[in-house]
């Protein structure tokens, strides 16, 4: 019996541990985030090949942001090239006193935000200051890097905005503005390089 009471022990610790270095990263009031994505038009781009898929780049980015949620996925067929979406925060989206206020959640390739009346901010400077973003790792050092992202942690991201096709007619398409909400609203982001600011 004490077996078992050790080994129970060791495992809670254990979780406790997990649970405690994936907490949410909280923030003083103010905006993080000053800066907007930069976004450029490619002259020519060049396709990009990965297994069975071919990626199309629209748009050079650049963004400097606040994690506001993530989800990972395993299921779908886009789930082995992009294995997890970013929601992602920058000028009134940055700001601790705003998102305490604000519910936000993932889910089937989504972002959600919820509210309870008056609103923090107008629904149109939650669309415009941040954005649900398909993460496409370049290679294996990104990959790695985006699954110690967590909640509330700032970070520095380039890569391209691109359209996915594979040849048995899967189609997936980028959004290319910060002014949309909905059905493809969502930037699909061949992640090249990530950085992540020191955590307070």
């Amino acid at each position: 019996m004490r077996k078992i009471l050790t080994i129970a022990f060791f495992v809670a610790l254990v979780l406790a541990v997990r649970s405690w270095e994936k907490r949410d990263i909280v923030h003083p009031p103010g905006v993080l985030v000053p800066e907007s994505p930069v976004q450029r038009v490619l002259a020519e781009p060049r396709p990009i090949a990965i297994d069975d898929f071919v990626l199309s780049p629209r748009a050079s980015f650049r963004i400097r942001a606040r994690v506001l949620s993530r989800e990972d996925y395993h299921l779908g067929d886009e789930a082995g090239l992009s294995p997890m979406d970013l929601a992602l925060g920058w000028g009134v989206m940055s700001d601790q006193a705003v998102l305490d206020r604000i519910r936000i959640t993932q889910g089937g390739r989504w972002y959600f935000t919820r509210y309870e009346l008056p609103a923090p901010i107008p629904d149109g400077q939650i669309i415009r200051h941040s954005g649900n973003m398909h993460v496409i790792p370049a290679n294996d050092w990104v990959r790695d890097r985006i699954r110690d992202v967590r909640r509330g942690d700032v970070l520095q991201l380039r890569g391209f905005l691109v359209d996915v096709d594979r040849s048995d007619g899967f189609r997936w398409r980028t959004s290319l503005t910060r002014e949309d909400s909905g059905g493809g609203s969502c930037e699909i982001f061949y992640l090249e390089q990530i950085f992540v600011e020191p955590r307070p």
